[in-house]
């Protein structure tokens, strides 16, 4: 028998970080010439035409590491064009979030505000939120993998197109890719004079600018510089009125909510001949907000039933869930064509630091008393001091694809960082106060990989694929400063150092066979792995690291690619099985600590299917459909459940255990943690032709999600059914496509969807409100 429990948290504010900076007024100069553009553009050229053909485009993507049809790929990919995801994300969301529930299997929340956002494919993910943590989905933009979590929070904007691959993709990206990658590419800079600009207004003053402008500098140097602005006004009260420990003023109005969000990159393009080309990037963002805000019983045992109000809490610590994050970095990409081969070199290096701070019970510990006492204060503050990201990758490709193609490569990954974990004594002002009440952690990882891939053309209809790689996997974690009481004793009894390596194979086969010019069937196996890691955040409460070895998986998969009705409708379907080994998974003990575990394996079968059709002239559909169901298979594995001062306090349905004044629950036959048994997502829009350039135009999209259990163990309160939001738009658009204007809702049924619990306080994490506002896009050439 295994026993996997957890422990608490709470933290103070080091440093608060400026909310202006030059960064802030960088972004709204670059707006300035995108605006004014337009009076020096004698004629708009027509880049977003819309005419009556019903015709669909064809989507190009890079999910082999080099331009192919999607209807040519062995692999399950569902894409999302820029536009569609500016249209998302005009209510200034998450660029990240928004995409859940929009791509077939691919699920996305957050219990940590905009700087940790944890994804899931096919079921697959990773529910810790300990800073250090890793996720089975890998997140690369502009063909920079980004591994720490902050890391994988950079919005993404002037988007040229968003692919996200499903299933293992060891073989060409690596390891921590077991349920697979979400790909970002953004627009590149090019000798052609171009630009777009999307700006939308909302409800709480929310405001998001999109826009990029690039162009040729002379004969062989073209830039680009693109940029983000979001902000919301502080629009939740915080209704508290009583005495705080840390001196948290109480009550506000308007307390939190807000965030701005700033972000600017700028990319150069050299291509002195056409065998050569350079690319380099530079990028930052800056960033302040707010923590997630979690409901203190706002789920009542033996429910899941929340209907508390959503823009009011009451917090007696935390001063009003403050976060802020400053990012940076850059990339050069070197291409030289030799002919037949193609050499490609990719060097990149990422930065961050800032902090989250919480009041992570979720309310005044004075509204909830046990025996006339205050009950269950909670702070904490996680603050990552400096990061260091570097990565470099070396490819050669063939350029030819008939019969026979081939890419070879070496990659290498080192990321370090320094880490604090603050605990509630730190921030305290009364008696109380503990100067020493917080840990320091380095992390180091590092990772060598070698690959390759051959494609062979074995007849005009069958291509058959194989890709392999080998990556060699180190982490250490060392405890650089203890916990200590306020007199300045030790009392920390566990590792101080903790080093894990593993070297792992992946692998691929495929086979595509077209059946005609309209339909081809694949198969794909496939097998990889994510890296050892540890969880050292439990050093913050005088517990040991926990640890966890790589998980390796083998999956199955095949499909049909579609191209119906003279390419008026585009159907993608598939059908896939897998088995992870020694799964990694985290529970949490009754004061929210994680602990990390290997269950012995995970199973799951599912479908899923990307529909585009053009049924008739100026009408567009697209649908998305999944289906899972995923088991835990571990009899020897227990979760602790629910608790707070020894009583627990939901309703669990499997058996357990006590030990001590613990209880657990075994986990074996569970789903795996936020996995939607289903996922429906429907997007519609019509053009009504009005006059020769314009139309009038109404969109709407909407989407459906299944049973979703949100901790380990089965219970009555942490899950959600029938969760459900829509968007719609209407709006005029002028210029052959060139220009549009449209008033918008998000979440237009303002419902209240249940997106993650804080199991002993019985809190909840709402999704976002409603937001209605108007926009305008404009692109110029």
């Amino acid at each position: 028998m295994q026993l996997h429990p957890v422990a608490p948290a709470s933290t103070r504010t080091p440093r608060i970080l400026p909310r202006r900076s030059v960064l802030a007024q960088a972004c709204a100069l670059l707006i300035l010439p995108l605006v004014a553009s337009s009076a020096f553009a004698q004629e708009a050229a027509p880049v977003a035409e819309r005419s009556a053909a019903t015709a669909l485009d064809t989507i190009t993507v890079t999910a082999e590491r080099r331009e192919q049809n999607l209807q040519d790929v062995p692999v399950s990919v569902g894409v999302v064009q820029g536009e569609a995801l500016r249209s998302y994300t005009e209510g200034a969301d998450d660029t990240l979030l928004a995409l859940s529930g929009r791509v077939p299997s691919f699920y996305a929340e957050t219990t940590t505000g905009r700087i940790f956002p944890r994804f899931y494919i096919r079921g697959l993910g990773n529910i810790d939120f300990y800073l250090g943590a890793s996720q089975p989905v890998s997140i690369i933009q502009d063909d920079v993998v980004l591994e720490h979590v902050v890391l994988k929070s950079n919005p993404v904007y002037d988007v040229d197109q968003v692919e996200v691959l499903r299933g293992p993709q060891g073989s060409l990206f690596g390891r921590n890719t077991t349920a697979g990658i979400v790909k970002f590419d953004t627009v590149k800079p090019s000798q052609e004079g171009s630009g777009r600009v999307n700006v939308s207004y909302g409800s709480y003053n929310t405001v998001s600018i999109d826009g990029g402008m690039g162009g040729a500098i002379n004969d062989v140097l073209s830039y680009r510089i693109s940029t983000l602005y979001q902000h919301r006004d502080d629009w939740v009260d915080n209704t508290y009125s009583g005495p705080s420990a840390d001196g948290t003023v109480t009550p506000k109005k308007d307390a939190m909510g807000g965030y701005d969000d700033r972000n600017l990159r700028l990319q150069l393009l050299l291509q002195p001949n056409e065998q050569f080309s350079l690319l380099a990037s530079a990028h930052t963002r800056d960033y302040d907000g707010t923590s997630t805000l979690f409901l203190r019983n706002a789920l009542t045992k033996g429910s899941n039933r929340v209907d508390v109000a959503r823009d009011k809490v009451a917090y007696d610590e935390a001063e009003n869930n403050p976060q802020a994050y400053r990012t940076h970095g850059g990339s050069i990409k070197a291409t030289y064509d030799f002919g037949n081969t193609t050499l490609t070199s990719i060097s990149a290096y990422e930065t961050t630091s800032g902090y989250s701070r919480g009041d992570t019970d979720g309310g005044a510990a004075a509204d909830f008393p046990v025996n006339g006492v205050p009950n269950g204060y909670g702070q904490s503050m996680g603050q990552v001091r400096d990061l260091d990201q570097f990565t470099q990758e070396v490819r050669l490709a063939s350029n030819t694809v008939d019969p026979w193609s081939w890419q070879v490569g070496a990659f290498y990954f080192d990321g370090r960082d320094t880490t604090d974990f603050y605990q509630r004594a730190w921030f305290l002002d009364t008696a109380a106060h503990n100067p020493n009440n917080w840990v320091r952690l380095r992390n180091i990882n590092t990772s060598w990989a070698g690959f390759g891939q051959v494609s062979w053309k074995a007849t005009d209809a069958l291509t058959l694929t194989a890709g392999v790689r080998g990556t060699k996997d180190e982490k250490s974690t060392r405890l650089l400063k203890t916990a200590d009481t306020a007199a300045g004793a030790v009392t920390y009894k566990g590792r101080r150092n903790v080093e894990m390596s593993d070297t792992q194979p992946s692998w691929d086969l495929s086979a595509m066979y077209e059946v005609s010019p309209e339909l081809s069937v694949y198969a794909r196996v496939a097998r990889g792995f994510r890296g050892p890691t540890i969880q050292g955040r439990s050093a913050a409460f005088n517990a040991d690291f926990t640890t966890a070895d790589s998980e390796t998986i083998l999956s199955w998969e095949a499909g049909i690619k579609s191209s119906l009705f003279d390419n008026r409708l585009r159907l993608n379907v598939s059908g896939f099985t897998y088995a992870v080994n020694d799964i990694q998974l985290n529970g949490n003990d009754s004061n929210g600590n994680g602990v990390l575990f290997n269950a012995d394996k995970a199973r799951a079968y599912g479908l899923e299917a990307d529909l585009d059709w053009r049924p008739i002239p100026n009408l567009s559909l697209t649908a998305g459909l999944s289906l899972l169901h995923s088991k835990i298979e571990d009899k020897r594995v227990y979760a602790q459940v629910c608790a707070l001062n020894g009583v627990v306090v939901c309703t669990v349905n499997d058996p357990t255990i006590k030990i001590g004044s613990n209880v657990y629950a075994q986990i074996d036959g569970n789903p795996l943690p936020n996995a939607p048994k289903y996922n429906l997502n429907l997007a519609a829009r019509y053009d009504i032709p009005m006059g020769d350039d314009g139309a009038l135009f109404f969109a709407t999209d909407w989407n459906k999600q299944g049973e979703t259990q949100f901790v380990l163990y089965s219970s009555d309160e942490f899950y959600s059914k029938g969760n459900f939001e829509g968007g719609l738009r209407v709006g005029y658009t002028g210029g052959y496509g060139a220009w549009e204007v449209a008033a918008f809702a998000r979440n237009i049924t303002n419902e209240k969807n249940l997106k993650g619990v804080i199991e002993n306080y019985m809190a909840a994490v709402y999704n976002e409100p409603r937001i209605i506002g108007v926009s305008f896009n404009y692109n110029w050439r």
